[in-house]
């Protein structure tokens, strides 16, 4: 995992390409498509992820969930070196794979608690186009996977300088905050606002407030950050070496499909009917072998025309 993250980290995941004035362009690029069967709720995220990263390009959705391999030869075809795709299951569950072709490597993540920025209506707004600042939680350099995810996000989410349909301003901050083993992801607005009021101190010998001279030196800003979303939460599951193959670098042990918490929620349920069903059952055994029909306490003798008679 250490050659993993070099090999990542010595170009910051960038293609330098070098132009005629001698002066190297980043060329970098994101291809993001899905699988069939995406929810509405995920596509407006993907396209609310494509807005933010003016240097990513949308394709159509991707037939197959077993040929991942095949993307591959997507993204040189667009001339992508960076893929997000989005894997569902069952219209329910949404996994994020995010890899960098054709090399790799590839990690696999369970998206969760998303929230578009239709559904969220904040205040909150950024411009088109500009580039984010990304923020990341200092524990993402305690361990060697999540130095891998961290460079995966750095190359996925950070649009370089001069890309196609970028902006040359610097309006917005993603974080990426690491918690109970989940990767939130949040994105904010930076607001200045001036201050209105100017420092001002009151001299002891006249009554009038002592304004310090703000008007030369220009009046002071407030930064403050406003949540534009969207927001979103993923659970790493697997990092591969290679591209959409290759050996496990790394797997995380704790997690357990929604797939299969449904299906132990199934067998939950099943297990208390049954219990129940053989209950009756042993309470109709015990009645039948001490011979006994009772109501209320009572004892009530026999019917021919009882169904339990009849039917036995």
């Amino acid at each position: 995992m250490a050659s993993v993250y070099k090999s990542l980290s010595k170009t910051n995941g960038h293609k330098e390409e070098e132009t005629m004035n001698g002066v190297k362009k980043n060329k970098q690029r994101v291809l993001i498509l899905s699988s069939r069967g995406i929810t509405y709720r995920h596509r407006h995220l993907l396209n609310d992820i494509a807005s933010l990263l003016p240097h990513s390009r949308k394709d159509a959705k991707f037939d197959t969930k077993s040929k991942l391999y095949q993307l591959n030869e997507l993204a040189e075809l667009y001339n992508c070196n960076n893929l997000i795709f989005w894997e569902m299951r069952k219209k329910k569950d949404c996994y994020l794979w995010m890899s960098k072709t054709p090399n790799g490597p590839t990690a696999k993540m369970h998206l969760q608690n998303l929230h578009t920025m239709e559904e969220l209506h904040f205040t909150g707004n950024c411009l088109k186009g500009s580039r984010p600042i990304l923020s990341f939680d200092a524990t993402f350099d305690s361990a060697p996977h999540l130095r891998v995810l961290k460079e995966l996000f750095l190359h996925m989410f950070g649009v370089p300088k001069g890309a196609r349909k970028s902006k040359p301003f610097i309006d917005h901050v993603m974080g990426f905050t690491l918690a109970d083993g989940k990767i939130w992801i949040r994105n904010y607005q930076i607001s200045e606002t001036e201050s209105s009021s100017l420092s001002a101190t009151q001299d002891s010998s006249s009554e009038k407030p002592k304004v310090v001279k703000a008007k030369e030196k220009g009046k002071e800003t407030e930064i403050s950050l406003v949540e534009i979303g969207p927001r979103f939460v993923l659970t790493p599951i697997v990092i591969q070496e290679g591209s959409f193959g290759g050996p496990i670098i790394y797997e995380n042990k704790e997690f357990v499909s929604p797939n299969q918490i449904r299906a132990e929620l199934r067998q939950k349920k099943a297990g208390r009917y049954n219990a129940r069903a053989e209950q009756g059952i042993e309470r109709l055994v015990k009645k039948g072998e001490l011979g006994l029909r009772t109501s209320g306490g009572k004892k009530i003798p026999k019917d021919a025309l009882d169904t339990a008679e009849l039917f036995a």
